[in-house]
């Protein structure tokens, strides 16, 4: 098959010389190798009402004009260009309509990172196609990802790693994790939830600025009431509020543990606990206007809410019946 090329700077500039010299276009086309259609074309375009074809500035309107139209149409065919925008709609992912294409239309394809750059570029990030995307990012993210720091810069951590692997079958009870919530980023504020492993037994603090101070205070005062063998282990990630834990571990007689930097997947309890505190404080909703009273409010409906994962007790009778067995 013919490829075709478009003209350079040095066949434009060519091409006015000779048809300054008064020699026909289809001439010009046999010393150039070129088409004497192309050429009328160039002059179409480039020489528009009356104006003098100048080669720069004709092959600066081309290079320009060219960027447009790869712009335009990103996609190619108009038919992988409605696909893509109906199934975008329908909240696929790119990965999705990439695999189900050729299956809907044989001979068709496209790749997700053709479809990511289309959502992402220029005029099409104002379309808003990137809220359809499960993370609805309106910027985005580095391909291959952030850097990631492995050590942990809290001082005396341990890692999850030496943590009891008996923990993780939520047979024995006291083994708590605990993360901070935000609302927006702004805000001084943020909401300490704690939770246990086994019982599902939520405690939110809302903690007036995100320090270490303030987040040791709130699990301690609200795991002090519980006795000894419902405080074994606390879960944590790598955030600086975390740096106080050496207190929780003489004040509380605890272990604690931290996960692996970018590992949220780690303390999956109370990733989850995060998830259902969302359903009243959504994100981008402030938190520094939110009353200790609602939040104790949310506290009590969740610990009073029935689970499936607890044979649908809730999690305060799964607490008392577990209190009053001797042995957990």
């Amino acid at each position: 098959m013919r490829k075709y090329n478009h003209l350079s700077l040095e066949e434009r500039e060519k091409l006015y010389a000779l048809k300054f010299q008064g020699i026909s276009l289809r001439d010009i086309g046999k010393l150039l190798g070129r088409s004497h259609t192309t050429l009328g074309r160039e002059f179409r375009r480039n020489a528009k009402y009356g104006k003098q074809y100048i080669p720069c500035k004709a092959h600066d309107k081309a290079v320009k004009r060219g960027v447009v139209q790869r712009y335009q149409a990103p996609l190619k065919s108009p038919l992988v260009f409605l696909y893509v925008r109906q199934h975008l709609r329908k909240r696929w992912s790119p990965e999705t309509i990439e695999g189900r294409l050729p299956i809907d239309f044989p001979g068709y394809s496209i790749i997700d990172e053709t479809i990511y750059r289309y959502i992402y570029k220029g005029k099409n990030k104002k379309r808003r196609f990137w809220k359809y995307l499960t993370l609805r990012r309106k910027k985005r993210m580095k391909k291959l990802g952030r850097h990631v720091r492995r050590d942990s810069r809290i001082p005396y951590a341990k890692s999850i790693d030496l943590r009891s692997k008996i923990i993780d079958k939520r047979i024995s009870v006291g083994h708590w994790e605990s993360d901070n919530m935000e609302g927006v980023k702004t805000d001084r504020k943020s909401v300490s939830v704690t939770v246990e492993r086994v019982t599902r037994i939520t405690h939110l603090v809302k903690v007036r600025v995100k320090k270490a101070v303030d987040k040791t205070y709130a699990i301690n005062y609200r795991l002090s009431i519980y006795p000894k063998r419902f405080r074994k282990t606390i879960t944590f990630d790598n955030g600086a509020e975390n740096t106080n834990h050496v207190d929780l571990i003489r004040d509380l007689g605890v272990k604690t543990y931290f996960c692996h930097a970018y590992h949220s997947w780690e303390k999956g309890t109370v990733e989850n606990t995060v998830g259902r505190v969302r359903r009243y404080l959504p994100k981008g909703l402030s938190l520094d206007n939110i009353s200790d009273d609602y939040i104790e409010t949310i506290e009590e409906e969740m610990n009073n809410t029935p689970r499936k994962c607890l044979g649908f007790l809730t999690p305060n009778e799964k607490r008392q019946e577990l209190l009053k067995t001797r042995r957990v």
